[in-house]
């Protein structure tokens, strides 16, 4: 199995997972305040979502034409995978709690896992951590309030 293809599949697709989902999930909350439409939202996007960028990680990759097959299928699969999984991961404190609860704890758990994502990115790249971490929280925390504002201006345009 190709080290960089698995990689590239884990690092592309928790993060997205995470900085879609979040961006989703704060929307459709602040515009709803609906448990039923939050939770549709993320099986919606766990599925759809995962489906495209695992395309998107196979093209890519295949235009590279550095890669076998087999590293341009495992890159596919690994980011579909990954993708899927964490944005169900959102899931589960929405079943668990109140909605407000759940939207607080998917946010720490959200920020988490980039957390993670960019101190292991770092430091294989030998980088100093704080930069790049901070780069993509500023970035995460960028979509969440503008999703969260944006789900409150399209319930009050169009209720």
């Amino acid at each position: 199995m190709s080290e960089h293809s698995v990689k590239v599949g884990v690092s592309f697709g928790a993060t997205s997972g995470v900085i879609t989902t979040l961006g989703l999930m704060m929307g459709l909350n602040s515009g709803t305040g609906s448990k039923l439409v939050v939770i549709g939202g993320i099986l919606t996007i766990a599925i759809a979502d995962a489906f495209s960028d695992a395309l998107g990680i196979h093209v890519s990759e295949e235009s590279e034409n550095v890669h076998t097959p087999a590293q341009v299928w495992i890159a596919t699969i690994s980011t579909f995978l990954s993708k899927f999984i964490f944005a169900l991961t959102f899931v589960v404190p929405v079943l668990l709690f109140k909605l407000p609860t759940a939207v607080l704890v998917n946010v720490i758990w959200g920020l988490s896992v980039l957390f993670v994502v960019s101190y292991k990115m770092a430091k294989a790249q030998n980088i100093k951590p704080l930069s790049v971490i901070m780069e993509h929280i500023i970035i995460a925390l960028t979509v969440i309030v503008i999703t969260h504002y944006l789900g409150h201006w399209i319930a009050y345009r169009f209720n």
